[in-house]
């Protein structure tokens, strides 16, 4: 998807959205000042063109019966579009799968997976992926921690970067008096 232009308005809606994805029509339409009518033309635009890709539930890994997650770095064998788009599309349809990343350099995939176990994660790899011919070397790594932003960043095209705060200086040390001095006693010089 292209950028679009986005106005304050839709970006507001967006922040809202993403703080709570349950917010009603009318809870949605108050926080951002728009009339609930409005609002919802807004909102119908905005998954038409396809900014608001879904609202999603975020749920425990192990009230769902995942122990473990993995980032599995695969390396194709070729680079041609069909077999990209043919690796990519097999491993979307992989029920273990929650996220997929085409990226550059060494490695062409990075895939984010859940699974049950290690024996699950073995047998995961095994055969669906080392069995297709098109992929030349993987390699797994376990996640000890998984968290993500709470939202994504929404920059309007007018709008300046936020600024990075600059690190703080240390204090210029102080001269240390002498334990007496500090004290209240008067030191006697030499």
């Amino acid at each position: 998807m292209a950028k679009t232009d986005l106005d304050r308005i839709d970006c507001a809606l967006l922040a809202a959205l993403q703080k709570d994805g349950r917010l009603s029509n009318k809870e949605l339409a108050a926080a951002v000042g728009l009339a609930p009518s409005s609002c919802h033309e807004r909102m119908r635009h905005l998954r038409a063109i396809g900014v608001i890709r879904g609202i999603h539930a975020e749920l425990e890994p192990a009230a769902v019966g995942v122990g473990l997650q993995a980032l599995i770095a695969v390396r194709l064998k070729q680079h041609s579009r069909d077999l990209v788009e043919s690796f990519r599309e097999h491993v979307l349809s992989l029920h273990e799968v929650l996220s997929l990343f085409h990226v550059a350099g060494a490695d062409d995939f990075l895939v984010h997976v859940a699974v049950r176990d290690a024996n699950h994660l073995r047998d995961l790899a095994l055969d669906a992926f080392t069995r297709r011919d098109e992929v030349a070397h993987l390699q797994t790594s376990l996640v000890f921690e998984h968290a993500r932003a709470p939202e994504m960043p929404l920059y309007l095209p007018e709008a300046p970067l936020p600024a990075v705060p600059a690190p703080v200086a240390a204090a210029p040390r102080r001269k240390r008096k002498p334990a007496a001095a500090a004290a209240g006693k008067r030191v006697r010089r030499r």
